[in-house]
């Protein structure tokens, strides 16, 4: 399994492809509400993302229909986005990614929909600790193992569970590359981080379960026990200088406080 490792240049162009990604993420977080649908968003972003110097990295690839996955509630991740009118209540999934001058980003966000249950909203915030945790482990010198423990451990410390078949990636001139980040583990465990690795670190935590399974359309992944999952992605360049998060979601967070 061979690392493609980054150089700073490299870095400067996954980081300007975040930069887009980002922002089209934060454009979506100020029309998701009830009563949209997740096809009116997939259109808002890759609108977004062309007419900003981007490609929409998802579509096409392996065949994948559209700019977005959009996955509500029990769907993990990869669900088709559709003309059904997204309910208050609901958790939403948004995984996207970006082509810009040939460097892929990626970055997953789940959103609250309306009002939803103090149990969701817990989910959300553990899932969201969990992604920071794992970052801030993601040092030179550390194992990928390091990653995956700080997923786990706090996950079921509340009582989720982690899903195993689906992991983190490492992102660069491809949409997924070596390694492979699983989101469990033991410490000192795995492939030794070194300095130029580019990850997209990604929690996938289920209220319930960890066993998942497919839909018929081929993509769509839900929890098997119909339980409620949530997912957040970060893409982050590993050097000597620390970890740096080149997806952060501040520019998200303003868009929903407004």
């Amino acid at each position: 399994m061979m690392v493609m490792l980054k150089t700073k240049k490299d870095i400067d162009y996954i980081r300007k492809s975040s930069s887009l990604l980002v922002r089209t993420h934060a454009e979506l977080a100020k029309v998701i509400k009830p009563g949209v649908s997740s096809v009116f968003l997939d259109n808002l972003a890759e609108e977004f993302i062309r007419d900003n110097g981007g490609i929409p990295a998802f579509k096409g690839y392996n065949n994948f229909p559209n700019t977005l996955c959009v996955s509500p509630n029990d769907e993990v991740v990869h669900g088709i986005p559709n003309n059904k009118e997204i309910e208050s209540g609901t958790i939403l999934s948004v995984d996207c990614g970006v082509i810009r001058d040939g460097y892929f980003s990626d970055c997953a966000f789940t959103y609250e929909v309306g009002e939803v249950s103090k149990e969701n909203k817990k989910l959300l915030e553990v899932t969201r600790k969990c992604l920071d945790l794992a970052v801030s482990v993601a040092n030179v010198g550390n194992y990928l193992g390091d990653i995956g423990f700080a997923v786990q451990n706090y996950a079921e410390f509340f009582g989720f569970s982690v899903v195993r078949e689906l992991v983190g990636h490492g992102v660069g001139k491809a949409l997924h590359e070596p390694p492979e980040v699983p989101n469990y583990g033991k410490k000192g465990k795995g492939m030794l981080i070194e300095s130029g690795f580019v990850l997209a670190i990604e929690p996938m935590i289920n209220y319930g379960q960890k066993d998942i399974m497919t839909l018929d359309d081929g993509w769509t992944i839900k929890t098997r026990d119909g339980k409620p999952s949530a997912h957040f992605e970060y893409t982050v360049a590993i050097t000597e200088k620390g970890v740096e998060v080149l997806s952060p979601f501040n520019l998200i967070d303003e868009s929903l406080s407004k």
